[in-house]
């Protein structure tokens, strides 16, 4: 994952979900399960819908853009790779402080796009159609469902890791023109 900080500004590129990986054990009213994004389903996910927004913590009162405007979004062999340019303050203080912590999605099953399936005891949802409707940035005030979102921001401007997916990719934190406007 690349991400830039330039005063109040950050472009961040990564990937929100590496698709046929499993999720961590979640829970519902129905007890516990694991769910994995199906290759495809983000593709036709994001035919449907022509505007995804980009929220913090998936708050519908903290929308950063979306495909419309600042973010780009497409399924390719790894998963659901997002590019965005997000002029937020918050956003950018967390950038610089380490404290994003990784990617999620909201969405909605589709009739037919889940089918069920059974491995190491629990329930596998494996989910091969969506709606997507949100990608949100997450801080510390959230966890992601997927090891394979986390970002890791090293303080000395050194390496973001994208748990398993990418490796050693950079950081910027370019503070010159902070105050600038």
């Amino acid at each position: 994952m690349k991400v830039r900080v330039r005063g109040d500004i950050v472009e961040i590129e990564g990937y929100v979900n590496a698709v046929e990986r499993k999720s961590k054990t979640l829970s519902d009213r129905f007890g516990d399960f694991v769910e994995r994004i199906k290759a495809g389903a983000f593709g036709r996910a994001l035919k449907k819908n022509p505007n995804v927004r980009i929220l913090l913590n998936h708050n519908w009162d903290r929308d950063l853009g979306g495909t419309d405007s600042n973010l780009k979004l497409e399924e390719d062999n790894i998963g659901l790779h997002a590019k965005a340019t997000i002029n937020d303050r918050e956003v950018a203080e967390d950038a610089r402080n380490g404290n994003l912590v990784g990617w999620s999605f909201g969405f909605a099953d589709v009739e037919g796009g889940v089918e069920i399936t059974q491995e190491e005891g629990l329930p596998v949802r494996n989910v091969k159609d969506l709606e997507l409707y949100e990608v949100s940035l997450l801080n510390r005030k959230a966890i992601p469902a997927y090891d394979g979102t986390l970002v890791t921001v090293r303080a000395d401007g050194g390496n973001v890791n994208l748990a398993g997916v990418e490796e050693f990719k950079d950081i910027e934190i370019d503070d010159e023109d902070a105050g600038e406007e």
